[in-house]
């Protein structure tokens, strides 16, 4: 039988990324929900991905609202739940952690430093983060955020930064918001190969635990 991710969308650019190429690679077909508009996953038991979006978590929209309700009740079952950025901090909030907006934006190229040493440039957008929830491990910071990634448990994740976007997917998004976007016009490839590898590992270890 096929083993499927359940991934929940919440902007039409904001797509997969590299959590499709991960996920061709290991035979698992994904489930995309786009809950902006509304479509959101039943109450399952499968694991689930909430991407990322142009949306706060205090001052949620009424399709938001719902979804966060979804999450809480998928929490209490006791689902695997990774959250990206909107999808983190929607995460850490029905943990009981404190979404707050940053003093500035971060944005493009960030060094992420993790507590095990290590350090990654990945890509940022966000205007808010959120404190750690109870009964959470802090596992990366950056310069201008202390909160990068947090584990809850075995099965819960949230990451701040982006390592899904890929060169294509950052073109798309470049592409939508135009000048509004603060995200690099030139790829850099060798940039994106490191994050890419990191994020597949990631996310085969939380797929297998």
């Amino acid at each position: 039988m096929t083993q499927r991710l359940i991934v929940v969308q919440h902007h039409p650019a904001e797509g997969i990324g590299e959590i499709g190429v991960w996920a061709e690679r290991h035979g698992i077909a994904l489930d995309v929900h786009r809950a902006d508009l509304g479509a959101l996953p039943p109450a399952t038991d499968r694991p689930c991905v909430l991407l990322g979006g142009p949306h706060a978590v205090n001052d949620a929209p009424a399709w938001l609202q719902r979804e966060a309700a979804w999450l809480r009740g998928r929490i209490a079952a006791d689902v695997p739940v990774l959250g990206i950025c909107l999808g983190a901090q929607l995460l850490a909030h029905a943990l009981g952690g404190r979404v707050h907006p940053l003093d500035q934006p971060e944005t493009g190229w960030t060094r992420i430093d993790f507590t095990d040493g290590s350090t990654l440039d990945a890509l940022e957008w966000h205007e808010d983060s959120f404190t750690l929830p109870p009964g959470a491990r802090s596992l990366a910071s950056s310069e201008a955020c202390p909160q990068q990634m947090f584990a809850h448990g075995t099965r819960r994740l949230g990451l701040q930064f982006h390592p899904e976007w890929n060169a294509a997917l950052v073109d798309t998004l470049n592409a939508h918001f135009g000048d509004a976007s603060p995200l690099p016009r030139q790829a850099d490839a060798e940039k994106h190969e490191r994050v890419a590898r990191w994020f597949h590992r990631r996310l085969s270890e939380w797929w297998e635990a």
